[in-house]
């Protein structure tokens, strides 16, 4: 009897081994979702788009601040023959020989209360008359210490304005995205894991049930030669043995497949059997439904969103109704200028110089353009505010149905965890007593299915739980196990 139960276990001691060439790494859960927060290839995504949203915020800052240029022509040389307008009004062709410089600095600001521009600039311009022919050589110099002014659209759009409240939103919204990135992360990395951990499992229980049929098989062919069993009996312990087998191919391949695909989310490159460590430890905390919904308004992008939608909607109303009447714009500058022949002298006695300047835009006749697109833009706005509304009944109803379901499927993972305890020892009975002859195969095989339907069973509470942890948390970006909040913002 010794003999036949050794047997076996060579039989079966190949696929017990490792794959060769590869490294088998522990894992657990917690392990599982820290990887996936800081090596797996979509937290670099995350991050890119987090970094392209920040950049897009200090454009936008930009808009707000004084913009300072120096510009400058360094030399202008001109020398050809050019059509000239004479002072008795003739056109004549004048040769001309000369060379301009240029240099300033401007200042300007745009000014979000009104939707203006003021600026101030100062500039000094030089001109070189070449001699040609008997007409001498002479300098000149134009010289602009300071001037300023602002130009004023009236009645209409004021984009900085609207942008100032729609911007800042957009970038807050921005860095929650991130961390439900990497809270969605841990959700997924949660699946694959289970994924993982269920095909071991079934890989584990093929590997045993193949070791305990060639046993019975073992066992069976002694029991037959001595007539104490029939030939179907025999016949359907050998079919018993061929499928243990071809169970063991099935999930060996089902192990490759969801490791791989764990392994390319984690970001590990090299070539890996993971040891999956079953994380049958549930956390006892309670969920409070009224501040999970708090925590999930404060910390989820949604919520920004939905201001930030409707917001850009009210802005598309505010453009349109400015585009649709009458349009004005005012220019206004003063400033200081002088000529001369050198430096000191285009800068002593400054004559001042003004300008201004308004611009009318009457529409007279668009066909009912500029009206059909404001109506566009208030039926836009009208839905929405209907769709918003609805998305945030949608938000908090998610939220709280999530929580009702945690304590649920907390239960499921203890019921689970009693049938398969159960499932087990009922097995092991059913297996002693075939072995001394007091049951029939088919009530063994029964057991046998009995045990991995519960098996599968914990396996899938199990999962069910850690995914309803994981979502909560992402629905919520609050860690209710340790109360804080799990926003962040990359460096």
């Amino acid at each position: 009897m010794q003999t036949y139960l050794i047997l076996p276990f060579f039989v079966a001691l190949p696929w017990l081994l490792p794959a060769q060439g590869m490294d088998t790494i522990p894992l657990n859960l917690l392990q599982a979702v820290e990887l996936a927060h800081s090596d797996a290839p979509d937290v670099a995504i995350a991050r890119t788009m987090y970094s392209n949203q920040y950049w897009r915020y200090q454009s936008f800052l930009a808009n707000y601040r004084p913009a300072i240029n120096f510009g400058a022509t360094l030399p202008n040389l001109n020398r050809s023959i050019q059509a000239i307008t004479l002072p008795d009004g003739r056109d004549a062709y004048i040769s001309r020989s000369l060379m301009s410089n240029g240099a300033g600095i401007s200042l300007q600001q745009g000014v979000a209360a009104t939707g203006g521009r003021i600026f101030a600039r100062t500039n000094i311009e030089r001109i070189d008359i070449f001699r040609t022919g008997d007409k001498p050589g002479f300098v000149s110099y134009l010289s602009t210490p300071i001037s300023f002014g602002f130009e004023q659209p009236i009645f209409g759009f004021n984009r900085l304005k609207w942008e100032r409240r729609t911007e800042p939103l957009r970038f807050e919204e921005s860095k929650k995205r991130y961390s439900e990135q990497l809270a969605g992360n841990a959700y997924r990395a949660t699946e694959l894991f289970f994924e993982v951990l269920m095909a071991q499992f079934n890989l584990e229980a093929a590997r045993k049930d193949k070791i305990d049929a060639d046993t019975l098989l073992v066992i069976s062919r002694g029991r037959f030669e001595v007539g104490r069993i029939a030939l179907d009996e025999l016949l359907q312990i050998e079919l018993s043995a061929m499928n243990a087998e071809a169970a063991i191919a099935q999930h060996s391949l089902s192990m490759q497949t969801q490791t791989e695909r764990l392994r390319d989310f984690l970001g590990i490159r090299s070539a890996v059997v993971f040891q999956l460590i079953t994380p049958s430890d549930i956390p006892s905390f309670q969920i409070d439904g009224h501040k999970a919904l708090m925590q999930a308004r404060l910390n989820r992008g949604d919520a920004l969103a939905f201001e930030r939608r409707i917001a850009e909607a009210q802005m598309e109303v505010a453009q349109a109704r400015a585009e649709r009447g009458i349009s004005m714009n005012l220019f206004g500058s003063f400033g200081l200028s002088q000529t001369g022949p050198d430096l000191e002298a285009a800068y002593n006695r400054p004559l001042d110089q003004e300008q201004v300047v308004l611009g009318i835009n009457i529409p007279i006749a668009d066909w009912g353009r500029a009206r059909a697109n404001l109506e566009i833009a208030r039926s836009n706005n009208e839905l929405v505010e209907m769709q918003v509304a609805q998305d945030r009944i949608n938000f908090e109803r998610e939220v709280l149905i999530r929580v009702q379901q945690f304590d649920l499927v907390r239960r499921q993972v203890q019921l689970a965890m009693q049938a398969h305890d159960v499932s087990k020892r009922r097995l092991e009975m059913s297996r002693n007593r075939y072995l001394i002859g007091k049951i029939l195969i088919t009530d063994l095989n029964l057991a046998l299915r009995e045990e991995a339907e519960a098996r599968r069973g914990y396996v899938a509470a199990l999962r069910n739980f850690w995914l309803a942890y994981y979502d909560l948390r992402r629905l919520t970006l609050y860690d209710f196990e340790t109360d804080r909040s799990l926003t962040e913002t990359p460096d």
